[in-house]
């Protein structure tokens, strides 16, 4: 199969793949910790891609392991923890949608930081989305008085370390193997989530005998498997046969498949939320259009 068909391929795959995580995320906290969500998820996805890539681990060079444990805090093990604390608070749905500010992030600091250039086209299409998360944000609070949409700041903030991620990948690993990557991502946080897992009082009874911890338990692992372990190896081949704005539109798709978990979930949006998530999408559409 050619790289122009299988980027179009792996992106539908991680859209369906991300686009289910969110409410994994929030299923997998009714029996834990925010903190013990994180860390469990980066603990159990770093066994998973040590058992299947600790060989490709030869094939990175010792002047990138830097730039690989770099993107495995950005691109995984922050912005673990800054989800699951977000869904505290807001739902899943909304979260999916924030987080397609990734490719708008991403050429505002290829420009910013790696020297990319950007057209007035997409500048308008970062102005636009913007306004959509003013909406979205502002207008959620009103509508759900009860969730703290304040919270949507740590969103925000993955989607900027998403963002530094991709254009990392790009610019400094294009020539390692997406699995080498991904594996060597965990070599460098995996100690940091065993310490963040020992000190959330994971290993007490109370947290064993919550009614929710064997489901929250499933829910970790499966997003584990397939949202983290998975989907990074896809990811970063698809980073490396198409380009970071490109990757990072898998953002486009996955609100939709998150909207629909969250509906059936009960999960409630208003007319307005709904249009402000419309203009995020257009503005990242916008921003990522090629010329005819």
């Amino acid at each position: 199969m050619q790289d122009q068909s299988k980027k179009w391929l792996y992106l539908v795959i991680l859209a369906l793949i991300w686009g289910s995580s969110f409410i994994l995320i929030k299923k997998s906290l009714m029996g834990l910790s925010p903190f013990q969500l994180g860390a469990l998820r980066t603990i159990i996805t770093g066994l998973i891609l040590f058992s299947v890539g600790a060989r490709s681990l030869r094939t990175i060079e010792r002047s990138r392991w830097k730039y690989v444990i770099l993107s495995g805090f950005l691109g995984s093990f922050i912005p673990a923890f800054l989800f699951a604390i977000a869904e505290t608070e807001i739902d899943s749905a909304v979260t999916s949608i924030l987080n397609s500010l990734v490719p708008l992030n991403a050429i505002l600091l290829g420009f910013a930081i790696f020297k990319i250039g950007f057209t007035k086209r997409q500048m308008a299409g970062v102005i636009i989305g913007f306004i959509g998360t003013s909406v979205l944000v502002f207008r959620g609070a009103e509508v759900n008085p009860e969730q703290n949409y304040l919270y949507a700041g740590f969103i925000i903030v993955s989607t900027v370390m998403y963002a530094l991620n991709v254009n990392i990948i790009k610019r400094y690993l294009q020539d390692v193997k997406p699995l080498a990557i991904a594996t060597g991502n965990y070599v460098g946080i995996i100690l940091p989530a065993i310490f963040v897992l020992l000190y959330s009082d994971f290993f007490s009874s109370e947290t064993f005998n919550h009614p929710d911890f064997e489901m929250s338990m499933l829910y970790v692992g499966i997003l584990s498997l397939f949202g983290t372990a998975m989907a990074k190896v896809i990811f970063n081949t698809l980073v490396q046969i198409s380009t970071p704005v490109f990757a990072s539109s898998v953002t486009y798709l996955m609100p939709i498949v998150a909207l629909s978990w969250g509906l059936l979930d009960g999960e409630d949006l208003g007319w307005l939320q709904l249009l402000a998530s419309a203009i995020i999408l257009f503005g990242v559409y916008l921003a990522n259009r090629k010329k005819r």
